[in-house]
């Protein structure tokens, strides 16, 4: 492995498919139901208790910081007053959120019969071949979960089905299986497994030969550990109170998971560890990692009872991740100003950064992401003009040359590559009008091998939809692209609606990609947009470095520059424009919602980080410390006034705010539910317009809402009859 960014990144899709294909006037036509049954029903008023917070000479007061609970209230049998507070609160704000949208249920339902029309109901994954074994995943008619399995040595052998997640989930809300791993004699299968929404798993071992469970069960985990090579060691990683990996142990199995001895404890909080087994399988790798470094120790995996040692210590603002091969270390970083990174390599006993040798040098105009690395060539995963990239390369240096896919906007990455040695390169590819391919590349004959396309069960046509990118200069004079798809035949005009997505944090990519649901929104006249803006990492390392910290507000300055883009050129009016976004994409949808609030005729804001101030104040609060990175910290006084300058929470105005939908799970680990109640019940308080205000938690989920592959849409398709109706949908579809 070699520095992959895990983010929690928010997939966008809209609900809805016409009998016909043509585009209809039907959106056009006015409908007022929700502003209907808003002069019906009283919304929810939240009682306010003064708690005023002083830092740095200024006080503010949180007259709605009574809603925060601890877990240990949270999941009480018998809640204290405060948390039946809490909940009689939520459940009064769901309520009013189904009177509200009473006429959309009928509406909704047709949505979520539609969106799972268009899904495959009997599916598989592409087998991929590791250890001797073909795995894949698949699904059956009906099944909410997914089918692990596997065949030995041949795709025509007898198929062994290691988990039938639909059994395992009988009688829970939630459920979420994680962190697979097989052991090196391919007889035993770790897995991890959550039953509440909180990412917090407990490790389960089942012995694949005999179908028996052992009776090792380790709690508190993340969810996935490392094999060492003698088959029966494992290394895996604890959380902390605040949900931070912070411990890692070793667990001989058949011994008390009590007696487990701690390999590592990651003190420093604002670091978070994990454990992994680099491709060749001869190291085991213990990382640490915050937003500006990175630290790694190895071991040899065939010798899990050794101590690990220091592959190259931490060092304020040194990224670098590493993968071994034939006896050498590739280490991806941004060593010595290499800020779109470089790759160095250096001898398997020489691992100090200071013997370090340049590979691959830093390129300005080429952000690297990750190689791919086999016996006789490498793959570069790489970042041109903002576009994805994949160039190969063999050892001795020829044969050098990019993968042609025919287009120019387009989402390609490396896909599950386990062995060494082979030609074939796996890949997947999409864009906004192809569906999700995954292709086999001959890495010595150049040719490509189509293995699977997703399947979009009806009359879909890719020939039928078009995308194009725009460039928007922002007020600063840098240019934004913008990722814009619809159908075939749209006259673009101020009667126009479209959604406008994106996220803007973490240096993630929003890249071009397909949604079979959106197509329903697309067919209706809708058009769909994302903007690649600072925070991301589309246009380099730089975009990224550009939109955080003490340069936050060019996330959301680009997002509303986008938005008005399209409204000045006629795509769009204000009057039709939607804004869509979730997690630190929810902060960049509260951002804009105070900076401009007429530009938007509705915002959904899913799971919204909105609440900053208070929350990077509090490090008992899960993810906080790991992010002073991004954010910054607030106990600084410059970046205590910088960041509440924008944070949505403590922004909101007696002012007049679009038409607004807000989700969130009461389990969540990542944005805790409060944030988003507070939000609500504060702009429901000094909000002077008269358009709909809803807030919809789910009581039995976290941050990825419901579980299941099905259950999951129906909060989708919650979400775009929301939009539709604002859009001014039919009036008798909606009630159909």
């Amino acid at each position: 492995m070699i520095r992959i960014l895990k983010i929690l990144v928010l997939a966008i899709a809209a609900t809805l498919a016409l009998n016909s294909c043509e585009i209809t006037e039907k959106s056009k036509v006015k409908t007022d139901s929700m502003y209907q049954n808003m002069s019906k029903v009283t919304p929810p008023t939240a009682k306010k208790i003064d708690h005023e917070m002083t830092i740095h000479g200024d006080t503010r007061n949180d007259p709605y910081f009574w809603m925060r609970l601890s877990d240990e209230q949270k999941n009480n049998e018998t809640p204290d007053a405060q948390t039946q507070d809490v909940v009689d609160y939520l459940n009064a704000e769901n309520s009013y959120t189904d009177s509200i949208t009473d006429h959309l249920t009928g509406f909704k339902d047709k949505l979520f019969e539609e969106i799972k029309g268009r899904i495959k109901q009997t599916d598989m994954s592409v087998p991929y071949k590791d250890n001797g074994y073909y795995y894949s995943t698949r699904y059956e008619e009906g099944g909410e979960y997914p089918i692990y399995s596997r065949k030995k040595g041949s795709l025509d052998a007898q198929e062994e089905i290691m988990l039938d997640v639909n059994v395992m989930a009988k009688g829970f809300d939630f459920f979420n299986v994680g962190g697979r791993t097989i052991s090196p004699d391919n007889v035993l299968l770790a897995y991890g497994e959550d039953t509440l929404s909180r990412r917090i798993y407990s490790l389960k071992f089942k012995n694949l030969e005999t179908g028996e469970m052992l009776d090792d069960v380790i709690e508190n985990t993340t969810g996935y550990c490392v094999w060492g090579n003698d088959n029966k060691t494992i290394f895996y990683v604890r959380k902390d109170a605040a949900l931070r990996p912070y411990k890692i142990f070793r667990h001989i199995l058949g011994t008390d998971p009590s007696t487990d001895v701690e390999i590592y404890h990651e003190t420093d909080e604002t670091y978070r560890t994990f454990v992994y087994k680099e491709k060749s399988k001869k190291y085991l790798i213990i990382g640490s990692s915050t937003t500006l470094a990175n630290e790694y120790q190895i071991l040899e995996a065939d010798n899990p009872q050794g101590k690990f040692r220091m592959f190259s210590p931490r060092v304020r603002e040194l990224e670098y991740g590493i993968d071994f091969y034939n006896g050498e270390w590739y280490v991806l970083t941004n060593k010595d100003g290499a800020t779109n990174f470089k790759i160095m390599k250096t001898a398997e006993d020489q691992t100090n950064h200071s013997q370090w040798k340049e590979f691959i040098p830093h390129n300005e105009k080429v952000l690297l992401n990750s190689i791919e690395i086999f016996k006789d060539h490498y793959v570069l995963s790489r970042r041109v003009n903002g576009t994805t990239n994949l160039k190969v390369v063999k050892w001795d240096g020829s044969g050098e040359h990019e993968i042609d896919f025919g287009e120019d906007a387009y989402t390609a990455r490396p896909s599950i590559n386990p062995e060494f040695d082979t030609d074939i390169f796996r890949l997947s590819y999409t864009s906004m009008t192809t569906p999700r391919s995954t292709y086999d590349y001959n890495l010595n004959s150049k040719k490509l091998e189509l293995l699977k396309q997703q399947e979009v069960i009806g009359d879909f046509d890719a020939s039928n939809y078009e995308s194009k990118r725009l460039m928007v200069k922002a007020r600063d004079g840098v240019e934004v692209p913008v990722s814009l798809v619809y159908r075939k035949g749209l006259e673009f005009g101020p009667e126009t609606p479209l959604l406008l997505y994106a996220y803007g944090s973490y240096g993630a990519s929003m890249d071009p990609y397909f949604s079979s649901v959106r197509l329903s929104l697309l067919d209706r006249g809708f058009a769909y947009a994302i903007a690649h803006i600072r925070g991301g990492q589309e246009m380099g390392r730089q975009w990224y470095e550009d939109g955080k910290l003490l340069k936050k507000k060019n996330t959301f300055t680009d997002f509303v520059d986008c938005g008005q883009h399209l409204v000045d050129n006629n795509y769009t009016s204000s009057d039709k424009l939607f804004a869509m976004g979730g997690s630190a994409g929810g902060l960049l949808m509260g951002a804009i919602m105070n900076m401009r609030p007429q530009l938007w005729k509705g915002v959904v804001a899913a799971v919204p980080f909105v609440d900053v101030v208070s929350t990077m104040l509090d490090e008992s609060i899960p993810l906080t410390t790991g992010e002073f990175d991004e954010w910054g910290n607030p106990k600084n006084e410059e970046y205590y006034h910088y960041i509440k300058s924008y944070s949505p929470y403590d922004n909101i105005e007696a002012k007049e705010y679009p038409a607004t939908l807000v989700t969130t799970g009461y389990h969540d680990s990542q944005v805790q539910y409060w944030e988003p109640a507070k939000w609500v019940a504060k702009l429901r308080d000094k909000k002077t317009d008269k358009n709909p205000l809803l807030l919809l938690t789910n009581m039995k989920a976290g941050h990825g809402g419901k579980s299941g592959r099905f259950e999951s849409l129906k909060e989708t398709a919650f979400e775009y009859a929301f939009l539709l109706d604002l859009a001014g949908w039919d009036e008798n579809e909606l009630k159909n």
